[in-house]
């Protein structure tokens, strides 16, 4: 830890002001030690990093990214050990404190975030292909590309500190091979460009709303789809998936102003790239979470499991990997992980009010005012309220049930509305949803409706288990 007094003088010798302030900033996924440092009248970021080498490459890519007028942070000072030096002050608010900032206050992936999302996306060619002449990857610091002896250190990282900590069962020697194939495909993509390497949402400040860019001492040569794959698949960001789709269309829509490209072919290496990336991500989780126990990036594990299932099913995992995909999969299904989900609280329920009711007494109030949900109208369906002997039962008494299910009317018009809801739940779990209403009419509200509203709930129950919260409301059913 550096002393304060060193923190002082290169202020003082900057600023021409007396330090009045010194506040430390917390830490991430790094050993570099970040300063708040105020003045009277001025203020700036200290920076303390034993590693001279990579202050050396983030101080020469910050001097370049400048001359070519991109939006980082300015170098103010230099300390002549190569240990500490000054940035300009770019605030606090990051695009993922943004994010979170305001899907706590609307429950779901905000329009504003995205515009923010699509606004960092829009500067990402200028760095990779625009800063990528003149850029002097001498300086790269471990390694001057994202070759193979780099992949193969990200794979191995993936392999020791997750998967073995996590005590996941493997055949060594096949995923050995499988990561070798892996690699040989990797490296048929495209890879003359700088590769940011940590493009994340923590990585993006925002200035008056506009992004500026830092944490990029990692970068090198390497292929356009890393950092796109970054930046979308940030586990704690949690991007839903729709949302991926619209910001990776954004990008591919500005990147065709400095390159040509087949669509198709770009897509089949993303996709490889996004497993990399997770896979890399997922070991720093595990040395900074199972080895060293720090518990942000324990609670960050849930995420990048949720973005693998989804891969997984959804086709999306790259062909010819079978032994990867594989392991992968057993992430998913692992008890041992799912404790995680549980303990940190990411099993986000959405919450489902199921409601049978009488058309006489009008609709049911939509309490979350989204306006979301469905309301079936069950007239037509033959109704056991016209039978004196159900005249004092509910859908939920064995015979008016065995009534509803003779001539199968009532099933098929069941069937069909579960295939509706449904697809609707799978959407909104995706998107992260809070609420969904579902409501049964009919002329009483006592028989259909009931049955209705029953056997949709038994059935969401099974189907999902705890990615729901089933509430059950019988409005005008007889005391």
């Amino acid at each position: 830890m550096i002393n304060k007094e060193s923190l002082n003088t290169i202020f003082e010798n900057w600023s021409g002001e007396k330090v009045s302030q010194i506040n430390s900033i917390p830490q991430s996924g790094s050993y570099r030690e970040y300063y708040r440092i105020i003045g009277s009248t001025k203020s700036a970021i200290g920076v303390y990093n034993e590693d001279i080498k990579e202050n050396k490459t983030f101080l020469s890519f910050t001097k370049h990214f400048i001359s070519v007028g991109l939006p980082v942070p300015e170098v103010l000072s230099e300390d002549k050990n190569g240990k500490l030096y000054l940035l300009s002050d770019l605030g606090d608010e990051s695009l993922f404190d943004f994010l979170q900032q305001k899907r706590s206050r609307v429950g779901v992936f905000p329009g504003t975030a995205i515009e923010a999302y699509k606004a960092a996306l829009t500067k990402l060619p200028e760095f990779q292909i625009k800063a990528s002449n003149g850029l002097d990857y001498s300086v790269c610091y471990p390694r001057a590309a994202f070759d193979r002896q780099s992949m193969m250190w990200d794979l191995s990282y993936f392999k020791y500190y997750f998967l073995k900590l996590a005590k996941i069962p493997f055949d060594e020697q096949l995923l050995e091979n499988d990561f070798n194939r892996f690699t040989d495909f990797l490296l048929q993509a495209d890879a003359d460009y700088f590769l940011y390497r940590d493009f994340q949402s923590k990585n993006i400040m925002l200035v008056e709303g506009a992004p500026y860019f830092i944490d990029y001492q990692g970068g090198r040569k390497g292929a356009l789809q890393y950092d796109v794959a970054s930046i979308l698949y940030d586990s704690k960001a949690n991007i839903p998936a729709d949302i991926k789709d619209i910001l990776l269309d954004h990008y591919l829509v500005g990147l065709q102003n400095y390159l040509k490209f087949d669509k198709e072919e770009w897509l089949k290496f993303y996709r490889a790239f996004v497993l990399v990336r997770l896979m890399q991500a997922m070991g720093a989780y595990g040395f900074r979470g199972f080895y060293e126990r720090r518990t942000a990036f324990l609670k960050s594990i849930p995420y990048a499991l949720k973005q693998l299932d989804y891969i997984i099913k959804n086709d999306l995992f790259p062909p010819g990997f079978l032994y990867l995909e594989k392991v992968l999969k057993s992430l998913t299904e692992s008890k041992e992980l799912l404790k995680y989900r549980r303990e940190f609280n990411t099993l986000i329920p959405l919450n489902i009010e199921i409601l049978s009711f009488s058309y006489h007494k009008g609709l049911p109030e939509n309490k979350h005012n989204d306006g979301g949900g469905f309301v079936f109208d069950c007239r037509g369906i033959h109704n056991p309220g016209r039978y004196e002997r159900f005249k004092d039962k509910n859908g939920k008494d064995a015979d008016v049930v065995d009534f509803l299910q003779s001539g199968g009317e009532a099933d098929e018009f069941l069937h069909n509305s579960i295939q509706l809801v449904e697809q609707t739940i799978d959407k909104y779990l995706n998107r992260e949803f809070k609420n969904l209403q579902i409501a049964f009419g009919c002329t009483g509200g006592q028989h259909r409706s009931v049955y209705c509203a029953e056997r949709l709930a038994e059935n969401l129950k099974e189907k999902y288990e705890d990615k729901v919260i089933i509430l059950l409301i019988h409005r005008d059913q007889p005391n």
